[in-house]
C-alpha cells in the first residue's frame, strides 16, 4: 500500500473545492471550529473563500493525525489533505474526509484567539477588527462588496466609459466647505476630496464618458448607521447627457450589480442569511417620483398617522423621509427634482420651472436610504459663476472648473454611488460599519 504522506495531491480553494468530488485534494488554510463526538471529529476549516466541514474518524487515520486534530486551537493554520465527498446536509454541499493535517502556526491555549463563537458586544469586536474580519459572515459580506465593485466597474468598462483618477487633494469643495477635512499642503490650505466630480467633468468633455473610483472623505458628525467619514465612491459622468439619460444609467446600472451579486455570491448571501426575494424584484425601469410629488405622499402619510411629523416644503429629506417613501416600492424609487436652493451650486435648474433643479436621488428599499445622487450640470459660465459667488465659494479656486463653461461647453450629467451604502442594502446589514475592512467612524480610527 502506498503511503499517501509521499504523495502529492492538487491545492485547491474551498470555493472551488466541488470540481473536485471523489478526489483527494489539499486545502491550505485554518481552523474555525472544532466539534468532538466520541471517536469522531468534526473540524471545520475556512481558507477565505469559504468554510468546510472535515470528518476525522479515529479508526480512519493515524493515531498522530487524530491527536493532531483533537488538539488544535481556534484559528491555527493548517494545511489539511482528505477526500471531498459530497453531502446534501453540508452547508457548502460538500464535506472532507480528512487523512492528514500539517500544522503550521498553533494557537497557544494560554493566549487564545480573543473572538470566540459566543456572542461579542460592537465596541468589541470593532476593537479587534482586524481578527473579526476572519469570521464566516464578514469574509461572505468582503467577499459580496469586492464583488459590487467588480460588477460596477464591469458595466461601465463595457459600456464605454474610461476610468479616470481625480486627485485625493483639493483645493476646494464640491459640496461645500463645513464638512471637509482640511490638510496643510506645503504652508497652504487643502482639503482630502469630498467627490471626484468635478475633475471628472473635465476628463467628461476630454473623452465624452468617464468614471472614477476611489475613497472620499466627509468630516461630518453623524453617528448613525448610514454614515463613514471615510467610504468610497463610484461616479460616472457623460457629455452629452441630459437628467433623463443620468436616470437610465442609474438603474440600469443598479440591477446589473445586483443580478451580478444574486448569481456570483449566492453562497456568500446564504451565509449572512440575506432575503435575496427582495433583489429578485430589483429589475429597470425604477419608479420616478418628483419631489413635490414626494412631498405630499409624506404629507399624507402624516395625516395617516403613518409618520410621526410633517415635512416641510422645501427641506431635503431625512432618513425617515426617505425610510417611508423607500417602503412604498418594490424597487429603489429614483426622487428627482427637488428644489435648487436646498441643491449643490452646479446643478444646471429646470428650463421649464427653474425654481427646480435636474437633479435626481435613488433610495433603496428596505430603508436604507440614498444610494445615489445625481444631476444634469450646470453648461453656462454666468450661471455657474452667479451660483458660486451666491454660496460664498472661493471663486479663486474655481476658476480652472469655470474654464470648462468658456471653451466647449456642453449638457453633461453625473452621479456618485457610495459603495458602503450599495453593500449595505444589498447584504441587508443593520450597520455600514460592516460594509469595509476598517471603518472610519466619528469616534473610531483604530484598527
Amino acid at each position: 500500500m502506498t503511503d499517501s504522506s509521499t504523495m502529492s495531491f492538487p491545492v485547491t480553494t474551498i470555493a472551488s473545492i466541488g470540481a473536485h468530488e471523489g478526489q483527494t485534494v489539499t486545502l491550505r488554510g485554518w481552523l474555525y471550529n472544532l466539534r468532538e463526538s466520541g471517536k469522531l471529529l468534526f473540524p471545520i476549516f475556512r481558507d477565505g473563500t469559504g468554510t468546510i466541514q472535515g470528518i476525522v474518524p479515529k479508526a480512519a487515520v493515524t493515531p498522530e493525525t487524530f491527536d493532531t486534530v483533537r488538539n488544535l486551537t481556534q484559528e491555527s493554520s493548517v494545511i489539511v489533505t482528505g477526500k471531498v465527498r459530497a453531502d446534501k446536509r453540508a452547508p457548502s454541499g460538500y464535506e472532507l474526509d480528512v487523512e492528514k493535517v500539517e500544522v503550521i502556526q498553533r494557537v497557544p491555549e494560554e493566549a487564545p484567539f480573543p473572538i470566540s463563537l459566543k456572542e461579542h458586544g460592537t465596541d468589541f469586536l470593532m476593537e479587534h477588527r482586524h481578527l473579526w474580519i476572519r469570521t464566516p459572515r464578514q469574509s461572505a459580506i468582503l467577499r459580496i462588496r469586492a464583488e459590487i465593485i467588480k460588477a460596477a466597474r464591469d458595466f461601465l468598462d463595457d459600456n464605454g466609459f474610461t476610468l479616470t483618477d481625480p486627485p485625493i487633494l483639493t483645493p476646494a469643495a464640491c459640496e461645500g466647505t463645513s464638512t471637509l477635512f482640511p490638510v496643510d499642503y506645503f504652508g497652504d490650505e487643502a482639503f482630502l476630496t469630498q467627490s471626484g466630480q468635478l475633475y471628472i467633468e473635465s476628463t467628461a468633455l476630454a473623452l465624452g464618458k468617464v468614471y472614477s473610483f476611489g475613497p472620499t472623505f466627509r468630516a461630518e458628525k453623524s453617528k448613525t448607521r448610514r454614515h463613514l467619514t471615510e467610504f468610497w465612491m463610484v461616479e460616472p459622468e457623460m457629455a452629452y447627457a441630459g437628467l433623463d439619460d443620468l436616470m437610465v444609467l442609474a438603474e440600469e446600472f443598479i440591477s446589473f450589480i445586483v443580478d451580478r451579486v444574486l448569481t456570483r455570491r449566492a453562497a456568500d448571501m446564504k451565509v449572512i442569511g440575506r432575503d435575496i426575494t427582495k433583489l429578485e424584484t430589483i429589475k429597470a425601469p425604477f419608479p420616478r417620483l418628483r419631489y413635490d410629488d414626494a412631498v405630499a405622499m409624506l404629507n399624507e402619510a402624516h395625516a395617516k398617522g403613518l409618520i410621526e411629523h410633517p415635512f416641510e416644503y422645501g427641506n431635503d429629506f431625512g432618513s425617515p423621509d426617505e425610510t417611508y417613501l423607500s417602503s412604498q416600492f418594490d424597487r429603489p424609487v429614483m426622487v428627482h427634482r427637488y428644489p435648487a436652493n436646498v441643491k449643490a451650486f452646479y446643478m444646471e435648474p429646470d428650463p421649464v420651472e427653474p425654481k427646480y433643479a435636474l437633479c435626481v436621488d435613488v433610495l433603496a428599499p428596505e430603508g436604507y436610504g440614498e444610494i445615489i445622487g445625481g444631476s444634469q450640470r450646470i453648461a453656462s459660465y454666468e450661471l455657474l459663476k452667479q451660483r458660486i459667488e451666491e454660496h460664498k465659494l472661493p471663486i479663486e479656486a474655481f476658476q480652472w472648473y469655470l474654464d470648462l463653461r468658456r471653451y466647449g461647453s456642453v449638457p453633461h450629467s453625473g452621479f456618485g454611488m457610495g459603495i458602503e451604502r450599495a453593500v449595505a442594502w444589498i447584504c441587508g446589514l443593520d450597520h455600514v460599519r460592516e460594509t469595509i475592512p476598517f471603518a472610519r467612524t466619528l469616534n473610531r480610527m483604530y484598527p
